[in-house]
Protein backbone atom coordinates (compact mmCIF):
# COMPACT_ATOMS: atom_id res chain seq x y z
CA UNK A 1 0.00 0.00 0.00
CA UNK A 2 1.40 3.53 -1.24
CA UNK A 3 0.98 6.75 1.60
CA UNK A 4 -0.25 9.42 -0.57
CA UNK A 5 1.50 12.51 0.89
CA UNK A 6 -0.42 16.13 -0.35
CA UNK A 7 1.93 18.84 0.06
CA UNK A 8 -0.62 21.28 0.70
CA UNK A 9 -1.55 19.39 3.91
CA UNK A 10 1.65 18.19 5.29
CA UNK A 11 3.57 20.35 7.74
CA UNK A 12 6.86 21.94 6.18
CA UNK A 13 9.09 19.70 8.93
CA UNK A 14 7.81 16.56 7.77
CA UNK A 15 7.34 16.79 3.84
CA UNK A 16 11.03 18.32 4.10
CA UNK A 17 12.01 14.59 5.43
CA UNK A 18 9.98 12.87 2.90
CA UNK A 19 11.62 15.11 0.54
CA UNK A 20 15.02 14.52 1.29
CA UNK A 21 14.71 10.46 2.37
CA UNK A 22 12.92 10.35 -1.36
CA UNK A 23 15.68 12.10 -3.53
CA UNK A 24 19.02 10.43 -1.80
CA UNK A 25 21.94 10.33 -2.15
CA UNK A 26 22.49 14.16 -3.00
CA UNK A 27 26.32 15.43 -3.53
CA UNK A 28 27.28 17.96 -0.73
CA UNK A 29 28.37 21.60 -1.48
CA UNK A 30 30.66 23.01 1.04
CA UNK A 31 30.15 26.54 0.48
CA UNK A 32 32.75 29.13 1.49
CA UNK A 33 32.40 32.76 1.63
CA UNK A 34 33.39 35.79 2.77
CA UNK A 35 31.39 38.92 4.61
CA UNK A 36 31.28 42.53 4.26
CA UNK A 37 33.56 42.44 7.35
CA UNK A 38 35.83 40.03 5.87
CA UNK A 39 34.92 36.95 7.71
CA UNK A 40 35.14 33.73 5.74
CA UNK A 41 32.43 31.54 6.29
CA UNK A 42 31.93 28.21 4.99
CA UNK A 43 28.94 25.66 5.24
CA UNK A 44 27.58 22.65 4.08
CA UNK A 45 24.56 22.31 1.45
CA UNK A 46 23.05 19.04 0.22
CA UNK A 47 20.29 20.39 -2.29
CA UNK A 48 23.14 21.12 -4.89
CA UNK A 49 24.34 19.18 -8.35
CA UNK A 50 26.17 20.04 -11.87
CA UNK A 51 24.03 21.10 -14.46
CA UNK A 52 25.67 22.59 -17.17
CA UNK A 53 29.70 21.47 -18.14
CA UNK A 54 29.79 24.09 -21.32
CA UNK A 55 29.42 26.46 -19.42
CA UNK A 56 30.40 24.42 -16.24
CA UNK A 57 27.95 25.63 -13.74
CA UNK A 58 26.95 24.36 -10.46
CA UNK A 59 23.71 24.82 -8.38
CA UNK A 60 23.10 24.62 -4.93
CA UNK A 61 20.05 26.10 -2.84
CA UNK A 62 20.42 28.04 0.39
CA UNK A 63 16.69 27.40 2.15
CA UNK A 64 15.04 29.45 4.89
CA UNK A 65 15.04 28.22 8.02
CA UNK A 66 11.92 26.20 8.96
CA UNK A 67 11.86 27.00 12.67
CA UNK A 68 11.84 30.88 11.94
CA UNK A 69 11.80 32.00 8.42
CA UNK A 70 15.27 33.36 8.88
CA UNK A 71 18.11 32.87 5.78
CA UNK A 72 21.79 31.77 6.54
CA UNK A 73 25.15 33.99 6.09
CA UNK A 74 26.23 32.08 2.95
CA UNK A 75 23.02 33.40 0.76
CA UNK A 76 24.06 37.03 2.55
CA UNK A 77 27.61 37.12 1.41
CA UNK A 78 26.57 35.68 -2.03
CA UNK A 79 24.47 38.87 -2.53
CA UNK A 80 26.50 40.76 -1.30
CA UNK A 81 30.27 39.90 -3.34
CA UNK A 82 28.59 37.26 -5.96
CA UNK A 83 31.02 34.86 -5.23
CA UNK A 84 31.58 31.40 -3.10
CA UNK A 85 33.89 28.10 -3.73
CA UNK A 86 31.98 24.75 -3.28
CA UNK A 87 34.57 22.26 -2.05
CA UNK A 88 34.07 18.65 -2.07
CA UNK A 89 33.38 16.58 1.35
CA UNK A 90 35.01 13.08 1.44
CA UNK A 91 34.88 10.90 4.17
CA UNK A 92 38.26 11.98 5.88
CA UNK A 93 36.29 15.85 6.57
CA UNK A 94 32.41 14.48 7.02
CA UNK A 95 32.34 15.14 10.76
CA UNK A 96 34.37 18.45 10.35
CA UNK A 97 31.48 19.74 8.02
CA UNK A 98 29.27 18.49 10.49
CA UNK A 99 30.47 21.07 12.89
CA UNK A 100 30.61 23.71 10.01
CA UNK A 101 26.65 23.33 10.07
CA UNK A 102 26.15 24.83 13.52
CA UNK A 103 24.55 27.71 13.48
CA UNK A 104 27.44 30.05 14.61
CA UNK A 105 26.77 33.84 14.80
CA UNK A 106 28.03 35.69 11.28
CA UNK A 107 31.06 37.01 13.34
CA UNK A 108 32.59 33.43 14.15
CA UNK A 109 34.43 31.92 11.11
CA UNK A 110 33.14 28.09 10.75
CA UNK A 111 36.87 27.40 9.69
CA UNK A 112 38.09 27.74 13.39
CA UNK A 113 35.06 25.76 14.77
CA UNK A 114 35.40 23.49 12.36
CA UNK A 115 39.10 22.75 12.20
CA UNK A 116 39.80 23.55 8.68
CA UNK A 117 42.90 25.21 7.09
CA UNK A 118 41.29 27.86 4.61
CA UNK A 119 44.01 29.13 1.45
CA UNK A 120 43.56 31.04 -0.80
CA UNK A 121 41.87 31.25 -4.06
CA UNK A 122 43.17 32.18 -7.17
CA UNK A 123 40.32 34.06 -9.01
CA UNK A 124 37.80 34.93 -6.06
CA UNK A 125 37.86 36.44 -2.64
CA UNK A 126 36.53 33.51 -0.71
CA UNK A 127 38.84 30.87 0.42
CA UNK A 128 39.07 27.21 -0.65
CA UNK A 129 39.01 24.82 1.91
CA UNK A 130 42.46 22.90 2.09
CA UNK A 131 41.36 19.46 3.25
CA UNK A 132 38.78 19.05 1.10
CA UNK A 133 40.27 17.31 -2.59
CA UNK A 134 38.39 19.32 -5.04
CA UNK A 135 37.64 22.94 -4.49
CA UNK A 136 35.63 24.98 -7.42
CA UNK A 137 35.91 28.78 -7.58
CA UNK A 138 32.46 30.13 -8.57
CA UNK A 139 31.11 33.68 -10.04
CA UNK A 140 27.35 33.65 -9.25
CA UNK A 141 25.81 33.96 -12.37
CA UNK A 142 21.89 34.40 -10.74
CA UNK A 143 19.77 33.81 -7.39
CA UNK A 144 16.22 32.62 -8.15
CA UNK A 145 13.94 32.85 -5.16
CA UNK A 146 11.50 29.88 -4.99
CA UNK A 147 9.07 31.27 -1.92
CA UNK A 148 9.04 33.43 1.58
CA UNK A 149 7.80 31.05 3.98
CA UNK A 150 10.01 28.57 6.07
CA UNK A 151 11.55 25.91 3.54
CA UNK A 152 11.62 27.56 0.76
CA UNK A 153 14.81 27.49 -1.04
CA UNK A 154 17.10 30.20 -3.52
CA UNK A 155 18.87 28.50 -6.02
CA UNK A 156 22.47 29.91 -6.11
CA UNK A 157 23.64 29.18 -10.02
CA UNK A 158 27.37 29.19 -10.02
CA UNK A 159 29.73 29.32 -12.86
CA UNK A 160 33.10 27.50 -12.45
CA UNK A 161 35.95 29.80 -13.05
CA UNK A 162 38.59 27.37 -12.33
CA UNK A 163 38.73 23.62 -10.38
CA UNK A 164 41.57 22.48 -8.15
CA UNK A 165 41.92 18.85 -7.98
CA UNK A 166 43.96 17.20 -5.45
CA UNK A 167 46.35 14.35 -7.63
CA UNK A 168 46.18 11.62 -4.84
CA UNK A 169 42.50 11.22 -6.16
CA UNK A 170 43.25 10.95 -9.98
CA UNK A 171 43.73 8.15 -12.45
CA UNK A 172 45.19 9.89 -15.59
CA UNK A 173 42.91 12.34 -16.44
CA UNK A 174 40.00 11.13 -14.40
CA UNK A 175 38.73 10.88 -10.88
CA UNK A 176 38.82 7.46 -9.31
CA UNK A 177 35.63 7.18 -6.86
CA UNK A 178 37.36 4.77 -4.49
CA UNK A 179 40.22 7.60 -4.04
CA UNK A 180 37.93 10.70 -3.73
CA UNK A 181 35.88 8.69 -1.33
CA UNK A 182 32.74 11.36 -1.33
CA UNK A 183 29.92 11.42 1.34
CA UNK A 184 26.45 12.09 0.68
CA UNK A 185 23.62 13.23 2.44
CA UNK A 186 20.62 11.44 2.41
CA UNK A 187 16.83 12.05 5.16
CA UNK A 188 17.68 12.89 8.73
CA UNK A 189 20.97 11.80 10.11
CA UNK A 190 21.47 9.63 7.25
CA UNK A 191 24.92 9.77 4.98
CA UNK A 192 25.92 7.20 2.47
CA UNK A 193 30.32 7.07 2.07
CA UNK A 194 30.19 6.67 -2.25
CA UNK A 195 33.61 4.53 -2.14
CA UNK A 196 34.24 0.80 -1.28
CA UNK A 197 31.08 -1.76 -2.39
CA UNK A 198 28.73 1.01 -2.41
CA UNK A 199 30.24 1.81 -5.93
CA UNK A 200 28.99 -0.52 -8.81
CA UNK A 201 29.73 -0.26 -12.31
CA UNK A 202 27.04 0.21 -14.88
CA UNK A 203 27.89 -0.06 -18.13
CA UNK A 204 24.99 0.47 -21.20
CA UNK A 205 25.31 2.30 -24.17
CA UNK A 206 23.33 5.23 -25.30
CA UNK A 207 24.18 4.79 -28.80
CA UNK A 208 23.83 1.38 -30.20
CA UNK A 209 20.10 0.34 -29.66
CA UNK A 210 19.23 -2.26 -27.11
CA UNK A 211 16.46 -4.90 -27.94
CA UNK A 212 14.77 -3.55 -24.95
CA UNK A 213 11.93 -5.32 -22.22
CA UNK A 214 9.31 -5.55 -25.49
CA UNK A 215 12.35 -7.68 -27.29
CA UNK A 216 12.58 -10.20 -24.84
CA UNK A 217 10.75 -13.82 -24.97
CA UNK A 218 7.86 -13.73 -22.82
CA UNK A 219 8.84 -16.75 -20.67
CA UNK A 220 12.10 -15.21 -19.68
CA UNK A 221 10.18 -12.07 -18.70
CA UNK A 222 7.05 -14.36 -16.85
CA UNK A 223 10.50 -15.82 -14.90
CA UNK A 224 10.19 -16.12 -10.99
CA UNK A 225 13.84 -16.06 -10.81
CA UNK A 226 15.24 -13.21 -12.86
CA UNK A 227 15.02 -9.96 -11.40
CA UNK A 228 13.91 -6.83 -13.04
CA UNK A 229 17.98 -6.03 -12.83
CA UNK A 230 18.82 -9.43 -14.46
CA UNK A 231 16.32 -8.75 -17.60
CA UNK A 232 17.32 -5.43 -17.79
CA UNK A 233 20.92 -6.52 -18.67
CA UNK A 234 19.72 -8.87 -21.54
CA UNK A 235 17.32 -5.87 -23.03
CA UNK A 236 20.11 -3.59 -22.67
CA UNK A 237 21.62 -6.33 -25.30
CA UNK A 238 22.17 -5.32 -29.10
CA UNK A 239 21.12 -8.40 -30.62
CA UNK A 240 19.73 -11.62 -28.96
CA UNK A 241 21.00 -15.06 -29.68
CA UNK A 242 19.35 -17.75 -31.95
CA UNK A 243 18.03 -20.70 -30.30
CA UNK A 244 20.18 -23.02 -32.15
CA UNK A 245 23.58 -21.04 -30.80
CA UNK A 246 22.10 -22.29 -27.35
CA UNK A 247 22.69 -25.86 -28.81
CA UNK A 248 26.58 -25.04 -28.71
CA UNK A 249 26.78 -25.45 -24.82
CA UNK A 250 24.71 -28.43 -24.38
CA UNK A 251 28.20 -30.06 -23.62
CA UNK A 252 28.93 -27.42 -20.75
CA UNK A 253 29.13 -28.77 -17.60
CA UNK A 254 27.15 -26.13 -16.05
CA UNK A 255 24.73 -26.45 -18.21
CA UNK A 256 24.14 -30.02 -18.81
CA UNK A 257 23.49 -30.31 -14.85
CA UNK A 258 21.27 -27.19 -15.22
CA UNK A 259 19.07 -29.20 -17.80
CA UNK A 260 19.27 -32.67 -15.98
CA UNK A 261 18.20 -31.01 -12.90
CA UNK A 262 14.89 -32.02 -11.67
CA UNK A 263 13.42 -28.48 -11.98
CA UNK A 264 14.69 -27.90 -15.35
CA UNK A 265 12.98 -24.35 -15.94
CA UNK A 266 13.92 -23.07 -12.55
CA UNK A 267 18.13 -24.38 -12.48
CA UNK A 268 18.43 -22.75 -16.38
CA UNK A 269 17.04 -19.62 -14.98
CA UNK A 270 19.14 -19.77 -11.86
CA UNK A 271 22.45 -20.55 -13.60
CA UNK A 272 21.19 -17.60 -16.33
CA UNK A 273 21.32 -15.27 -13.70
CA UNK A 274 24.75 -16.44 -12.10
CA UNK A 275 25.88 -15.96 -15.23
CA UNK A 276 24.63 -12.08 -15.57
CA UNK A 277 25.85 -11.38 -12.06
CA UNK A 278 29.06 -12.47 -13.62
CA UNK A 279 29.03 -10.14 -16.62
CA UNK A 280 28.31 -13.25 -19.53
CA UNK A 281 24.90 -11.67 -20.49
CA UNK A 282 25.57 -13.17 -23.71
CA UNK A 283 26.12 -16.53 -22.71
CA UNK A 284 22.90 -16.03 -20.08
CA UNK A 285 21.00 -15.66 -22.82
CA UNK A 286 21.79 -18.69 -24.84
CA UNK A 287 21.67 -20.79 -21.73
CA UNK A 288 18.07 -19.17 -21.48
CA UNK A 289 16.42 -20.70 -24.70
CA UNK A 290 17.94 -24.20 -23.23
CA UNK A 291 14.87 -24.06 -20.63
CA UNK A 292 12.21 -24.79 -22.92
Amino acid sequence: MMRIIDPKETPTKDLHQYLLGSVAPRPIAFASTISDDGVHNVAPYSFFNAFSSNPPILVFSSNRRVADNTTKDTLANIRTNGEVVINVVSYNIVRQMAVASIGYPEDVSEYTKAGLTPIASDLVRPYRVKESPVQMECKVRDIITLGDQGGAGHLILCDVVRMHIDEAVLDGDRINPHKIDLMGRMGRAYYVRASGDAVHTIVQSVVELGVGFDGLPDVWKASDILTGNDLGRLAGLTHLPKPEDAATLKDDKDVKAALDASDRHKAVHQLARDLIAHDEVQKAAKVLWLAK
